[in-house]
């Protein structure tokens, strides 16, 4: 019996100091992986900062660059539209303008030849 005392006597300074130990290391780790000081800390915001402006900037560059494309292409397809609506005008007109013309060459003709038995001297 003895023998348990003795060792139950030596058990609980042990695990204490054991106890105290593993604080201590785990202290000391925490202190050594991440220094926790303002200046640090300043420092991470302006690099996490920094970050988010360039991911932000090449953001806009490229919603830019799409716009820009985008616009290009509108305006190529509205000038062939245009191109070909004016080339569409320009046929209509000129049939139109045949129509027109040789309907008041007939006129004109006809008009001729009313008037041609008038004109006649005598």
């Amino acid at each position: 019996m003895k023998a348990i005392r003795n060792l139950h006597r030596l058990a609980a300074p042990l695990l204490t100091g054991a106890m105290a130990a593993t604080l201590l290391l785990s202290a000391a780790a925490q202190d050594t992986a991440k220094p926790d000081t303002a200046k640090q800390d300043t420092k991470d915001v302006g690099h996490e900062t920094e970050k988010a402006a360039k991911k932000t900037g090449h953001a806009v560059a490229k919603g830019t660059k799409t716009a820009a494309e985008k616009t290009k292409e509108g305006t190529e397809a509205a000038a062939k539209d245009t191109g070909h609506a004016t080339k569409e005008a320009a046929v209509k007109t000129k049939e139109g303008t045949k129509k027109i013309l040789h309907g008041a060459a007939k006129g004109t003709a006809k008009a001729a030849d009313k008037v041609e038995d008038k004109t006649d001297p005598k």
